[in-house]
């Protein structure tokens, strides 16, 4: 796999600055604001466009394999024979071409699509499609809610982007052993998880060994998501819908939310939590 890490066009920034006339305390007055940029991203796999997602324009190649792994095109980052990342006039193309028999498979795929549906569930074929049973993980796992409340607060300095902006959703890994290990920010909480997931599988690491951590509500996307890089605990700042801790409990993850401060509530597979917490190499 080749990633065009020298990318022959240069992405637009992430951020930028705008004018904003500001009313504070009775008193009104002319200043700027950062905020977030959100770039059309179009996903083409072998020439064939699949998705185009409203997302931030950073890390990239990160949402390309994230995207990939978590939408079932491809089983590992091998199967991606090239990567490349084309800024264009209307958007930016993310230009995947699959190996062997992934490319006939998503060829044959493309023949029965469809069309795309929505935000998070981008080229499924079917409500059967879209409802896929997920593998169940198994990750022997221990962690201590001393662990979760350290986990979480240290994401909010990490997130660099939201600290200009207060505008984007954070995805991270963290172990004990090694702290915060990788965080991925986007307009779009499903994109900064595929970010996150790509930057994982792009390191030949799965979550096995840890917490992924999300700024956002957690709905049923995001519990499939993590299932499809064997996360056995996902901790997430607001509430999950009542589908997601379903699907949670029978992919075997220990759903943990509203986690602020020193406090959370665990909705699934408690077993896991235990005042002495052991990892997993």
């Amino acid at each position: 796999m080749s990633d065009a890490d020298d990318m022959a066009n240069a992405l637009p920034a992430p951020a930028v600055s705008v004018p904003s006339l500001a009313r504070r305390g009775g008193v009104s007055f002319a200043t700027t604001r950062v905020v977030p940029d959100e770039q059309a991203v179009a996903f083409t796999y072998n020439g064939s466009t699949h998705a185009v997602m409203m997302a931030t324009p950073a890390d990239l190649e990160d949402f390309a394999v994230g995207f990939a792994l978590t939408e079932g095109l491809i089983e590992s980052r091998s199967e991606i024979e090239n990567l490349e990342i084309v800024t264009m006039p209307l958007g930016i193309e993310a230009r995947v071409w699959l190996k062997g028999d992934r490319a006939e498979a998503y060829a044959k795929r493309r023949r029965s699509m469809a069309g795309p549906t929505g935000c998070g569930l981008c080229g499924i074929e079917s409500l059967e499609a879209a409802m896929r049973p997920l593998s169940t993980v198994t990750a022997d796992l221990k962690v201590s809610p001393q662990s979760i409340v350290a986990a979480m607060a240290s994401l909010d300095p990490a997130q660099t982007l939201n600290d200009q902006t207060h505008a984007v959703h954070g995805a991270a890994f963290w172990t004990e052993r090694e702290g915060l290990v990788a965080v991925r920010e986007d307009v779009g909480r499903h994109n900064a998880l595929d970010k996150l997931i790509g930057a994982l599988v792009r390191a030949g690491r799965t979550a096995a060994n840890g917490l992924v951590l999300m700024t956002s509500r957690v709905s049923i996307e995001l519990i499939q998501k993590a299932a499809r890089l064997n996360a056995p605990v996902l901790v997430a700042v607001s509430a999950p819908t009542a589908a997601a801790i379903r699907l949670a409990d029978e992919a075997g993850i220990t759903l943990v939310a509203v986690a602020r401060r020193q406090d959370f509530e665990a909705f699934t597979h408690t077993e896991r939590l235990s005042e002495t917490s052991r990892h997993v190499a």
